[in-house]
């Protein structure tokens, strides 16, 4: 035994473990794909007939507690148990957004909602996603509480909504709708500042690490030393640091 690690002291090195790749068909995926199918089906019932018939509408607000009950798991599932797929990374905000977007729609179709609520929330919910691939190159903001709180009362009223409520409920309902509509706005705002500190973080982090390769490029074309380039990573290290603190 010399005490030194295979792998330094340039022996035989151990084969890399093998990644297992989740395979489509899996139950985060199905999950998915039960939402999506559930959205066609939770408009038909919906819109039955006048679309004012407590039986068929409460038929939709159980299609719509199990795509809502879904989403609550089928992204834990896919993370803990490495189900990770691109059609689940594609499928799954695509699937959020259509059954909370159709049922909002319909709703404000129906009468039953104002369309400046559904304007006010799917303009925020699209922004959010666009904001995304705006910045997805530089890091990814995760899900804060406030964000997870909003769905919640999202989900909340609009199932109120969906179902013919009268009495008391039906003036609750709106108050319900109200706080989703200002967790909404102040969860959206945050989220863009948290993407424009995110992108202006990375973006000079990229400036930093260009400067250090130019740095690095000048002092060999001179034959000397690459100075200064503690400095420029020291100064990249920092700015990736904020960036962290924003994710």
């Amino acid at each position: 035994m010399t005490g030194v690690p295979a792998s330094a002291a340039g022996g035989h090195h151990r084969p890399a473990p093998a990644v297992r790749t989740a395979g489509l068909w899996n139950i985060a995926n199905v999950l998915t794909m039960v939402r999506l199918l559930l959205v066609p089906a939770f408009v038909m019932l919906l819109m039955h007939g006048d679309g004012y018939d407590p039986a068929w509408r409460s038929f939709a607000w159980a299609a719509f507690a199990i795509a809502m009950i879904t989403d609550l798991f089928d992204g834990h599932l896919a993370r803990q148990y490495n189900l990770v797929t691109d059609f689940g990374k594609i499928a799954d905000p695509i699937a959020d957004k259509a059954i909370m977007g159709a049922a909002l729609v319909c709703l404000s179709i129906l009468d039953d909602l104002p369309w400046w609520v559904t304007g006010v929330i799917l303009f925020r919910e699209l922004g959010i996603t666009l904001m995304r691939f705006w910045v997805i190159k530089h890091g990814v903001i995760p899900a804060s509480r406030g964000g997870k709180l909003k769905t919640l009362a999202q989900g909340t009223a609009v199932g109120m909504y969906v179902l013919v409520l009268t009495g008391p409920l039906a003036s609750f309902r709106w108050w319900v709708m109200a706080v989703a509509v200002a967790l909404t706005v102040v969860t959206g705002l945050d989220y863009v500042r948290q993407a424009v500190v995110l992108r202006r973080a990375g973006l000079a982090e990229a400036r930093a690490v260009q400067a250090e390769q130019r740095a690095r490029t000048a002092a060999e074309a001179h034959g000397d030393a690459p100075a200064g380039s503690t400095g420029a990573a020291g100064r990249s290290g920092a700015v990736a640091d904020d960036g962290n603190s924003v994710r």
